[in-house]
């Protein structure tokens, strides 16, 4: 064994606070600009990112999405019959089938869900306030909300943290290779729903689309491994894929499916997920996430028809139904662009400054919920008795409107749900900012886009309406539950179009209606900045191709100009976590660098054939995860690089004892020795441990042949290539390990591997702190510190 100065763990296990790093940033030496950079190395690497999921420390696993070539690999893939390959590919689509049936099933049951428990709240409430016991009507609001609340925040709390928040950004960070523990767990699963259920009746500024995405992904991972074996919950007919490749492309269409179900856009879906979560895509990959959202959209139809019937109780009309936007002849004219151009504008401006103070209130949340869990609970409590409040009291501000001649439904509506709210008005009156306040969000939203409502709704009200979902989803999403984003954006979005719709008045063709579905669109793409999906999505679920165009203009323009302040939201919330995720494009600084610049030391390697004792020192004394393997003499006439062994497989050939006795190479035959199950990966990042073996004092003394299980064709990139260039390949490939080369053959065949834990910004600036210095940054235009705000 040797030992070598270059290498980080593979494990991302070195902790360090962000105030730390910060610091040293600050306390750069102010004459390192005029130094050479490849003087200012430093000596050690102690920088490192660390996850925070449910608020708990954990050290960072990446996932191996290369797949390993070695000789025991090419035999199992050369006896495999037809048949067997048949199967293979016949499995992949019965999965993606399996995940679209189960993901429509609860996608339907949480939309039923949410219009009965809500509509049953709003109902009895109204009922009181008709028989003037307002006092009562409040306590029961307050208390129903407040119950809601307190249930979906126990079990996330205590049951499974890692369900809190939409999940998006931890899915796009696992389809990004990283693996955060217990994020598609079966008792996360079970959280999200029913938490997410429960939270999103209770009246808090939350949606229900970001935990579908999260749940889709986690039925697809559980479904990918055969489910769950701690609970023992097995399906040995669905043990096929046992590699973190083929369980990527299937949470990939997890994903799609859970947008599908959250919106009933299945091409949507499918561009959601190739837009915004996939770092990985192909041709082939396509097909089976069209294939999923396909199934769901089918289950979808099968069951909302089954509703139209009168069986589902008070659901019908919101949730899964699609927006009635306008009649079928929109017109619009050239004139109509300038207003339409604005709406992207402004929001993109709104949508930045919603991530801004999102990412505050979130930074914030994160030292109260570090206290534990009661802390958490509190906070989740405290804000829906302030929105309760808030809601039950901001009606009182609006006047009562004269229900219209012409109105589509009963007006004031009374016993049910509807658009017209009786609230505190006479008879033959309604609230117009009760009809928003006072209904589900997909009620709200369908309100604000439908046709023919112009003088529904006063400006004051829209004002109102529009400033407090602006700041309620802010405060609503870092508390202890499953909260997504997607539909309060769409509803502080439609209420800041509809708003400036009447502002506008007569000067535009463009009905109220449609501002409001633009200015959904403007809000959407200023805040997560997708465009494309985004496009799709608004299209399906208002069923309206004619607003192609305007949609099309007003993403690009709020995108742009958001790009202008900050990054999209997810993004964010993702660096807050400590997701190590490699975005697609290199820092400009990276091109400053070569891959020698940032590997660390020690770097451990070994013989091809090699002795136990050394394995088992190795792999108890570091965390790394892959290990490259050289033969010397008088094996070969140099030294020469064989290829890269994974931890896992030497744990497996330590497990199985496949010792020699002396070092002399022999030709033995692993396929007999060994199956392909024995070297499967685990669901969920449950491995064995080299802790867990027991070897006695003469086993320690034999010998292992790592040639048939070590990986002969890793990537290589030579010690002077740019850091930016390695980076785009390591990304592109979804590479755990690479290995660094030297550029003089003289030298050892190996320099050192790079890992995800190399490309990062933290590691990267820790070592060469100069960088923050550097003229070659993003240009952006910065919010002021949040200090001179307040």
């Amino acid at each position: 064994m040797h030992t070598l100065p270059s290498l980080p763990p593979s494990s991302l296990n070195h902790h360090q606070s962000t105030q730390t790093i910060q610091a040293m940033f600050n306390n750069a030496d102010e004459e390192s600009l005029t130094h050479p950079l490849l003087l200012l190395r430093s000596t050690s690497n102690t920088t490192s990112q660390v996850a925070i999921v449910g608020s708990n420390l954990c050290p960072i696993e990446s996932l191996d999405y290369e797949i390993i070539e070695n000789d025991f690999f090419k035999q199992d893939w050369r006896t495999r019959s037809k048949t067997q390959i048949c199967q293979y590919l016949f499995m992949k689509w019965t999965l993606c089938f399996l995940v679209g049936i189960v993901v429509s099933l609860v996608g339907f049951t949480n939309n039923l869900a949410v219009e009965n428990i809500a509509g049953i709240k709003f109902v009895v409430t109204s009922n009181m306030m008709l028989a003037n016991k307002y006092l009562v009507a409040f306590v029961v609001f307050t208390a129903a909300n407040f119950g809601l609340t307190l249930f979906a925040s126990l079990i996330t709390a205590y049951i499974s943290p890692e369900a809190a928040g939409s999940g998006i950004p931890e899915v796009k960070a696992y389809l990004n290779g990283v693996d955060a523990p217990g994020i598609f767990s079966l008792r996360t699963l079970v959280v999200k729903i029913v938490g997410s259920i429960s939270a999103v009746s209770s009246s808090l500024h939350i949606g229900k689309a970001g935990p579908m995405v999260h749940t889709g992904a986690c039925v697809a991972a559980l479904m990918g491994q055969g489910g769950s074996k701690k609970y023992r919950l097995t399906w040995r007919w669905l043990q096929y894929f046992k590699n973190d490749r083929d369980r990527r492309d299937l949470v990939t269409c997890g994903s799609a499916a859970g947008m599908a179900a959250a919106f009933r856009s299945p091409v949507g879906g499918v561009l959601f997920a190739l837009e915004e979560m996939a770092s990985w895509w192909r041709g082939a990959l396509l097909w089976r996430a069209f294939f999923t959202t396909a199934v769901v959209a089918i289950v979808l139809r099968a069951f909302i028809d089954f509703c139209f019937t009168g069986k589902c109780g008070l659901f019908g009309t919101g949730g899964l139904i699609m927006f009635d936007v306008t009649s079928a002849n929109i017109s619009y004219h050239l004139e109509d662009v300038p207003p339409v151009f604005l709406l992207g504008i402004i929001g993109g401006i709104l949508g930045s400054l919603y991530n801004f103070i999102l990412d505050k209130v979130i930074r914030i949340y994160a030292i109260i919920n570090e206290k534990g869990a009661a802390y958490k609970i509190l906070l989740a409590c405290s804000i829906s008795i302030f929105t309760s409040g808030l809601l039950f009291g901001l009606p009182w501000l609006a006047s009562c409107q004269a229900c219209p001649a012409d109105a589509s439904e009963a007006c004031p509506t009374i016993g049910r749900s509807g658009n017209y709210k009786k609230f505190q008005c006479p008879p033959g009156h309604y609230n117009d900012l009760a009809s928003l306040i006072f209904n589900t969000n997909d009620d709200a939203i369908k309100n604000l886009f439908s046709k023919n409502t112009d003088s529904e709704f006063h400006w004051s009200s829209i004002l109102i309406f529009f400033v407090t979902c602006f700041f309620l989803s802010i405060f609503s999403y870092g508390i202890v539950a499953p909260t997504g984003l997607f539909v309060p954006v769409i509803l502080t979005g439609a209420s800041y179009g509809r708003l400036v719709g009447m502002l506008i008045g007569s000067r535009s063709n463009l009905n109220h209606g449609l501002f409001a579905v633009l200015g959904s669109a403007s809000l959407l793409g200023g805040s997560m900045r997708m465009t494309v999906s985004l496009c799709v999505v608004i299209l399906e679920f208002t069923n309206n191709l004619l607003l192609l165009p305007l949609i099309m203009l007003v993403l690009l323009v709020s995108k742009t100009v958001g790009d202008v302040f900050n990054g999209n939201i997810y993004d964010l919330i993702m660096k807050l976590k400590g997701l190590p995720y490699l975005e697609a494009h290199a820092e400009p600084y990276m091109r400053q660098l070569t891959v020698s610049d940032v590997v660390t030391g020690p770097l451990q390697l070994f013989h091809g054939i090699e002795k136990v004792s050394n394995v088992v020192h190795v792999l108890r004394t570091t965390r790394h995860n892959g290990f490259p393997v050289i033969d010397e003499p008088p094996v070969t006439e140099c030294p020469v690089l064989f290829g890269l062994v994974l931890r896992a497989h030497l744990i497996t050939l330590l497990k199985k004892k496949a010792f020699l006795p002396t070092a002399e190479p022999t030709v033995i035959d692993a396929f007999n020795q060994f199956t392909a199950g024995d070297f499967a990966k685990r669901g969920l990042g449950n491995g064995d441990k080299i802790e867990d073996i027991d070897l006695t004092e003469e086993e320690m003394e034999m010998f292992v042949d790592l040639h048939p299980f070590t990986n002969a064709s890793p990537y290589t990139v030579v010690e002077t290539m740019s850091l930016a260039k390695a980076l785009i390949l390591f990304r592109e490939v979804g590479l755990r390990h690479m290995l660094v080369i030297p550029k003089i053959s003289s030298r050892l065949p190996v320099v050192g591997i790079l890992t995800r834990h190399d490309f990062m910004p933290e590691h990267i600036l820790g070592v060469h702190p100069s960088l923050l210095k550097s003229r070659w940054k993003k240009l952006r235009i910065r919010f002021p510190p949040w200090e001179k705000i307040f």
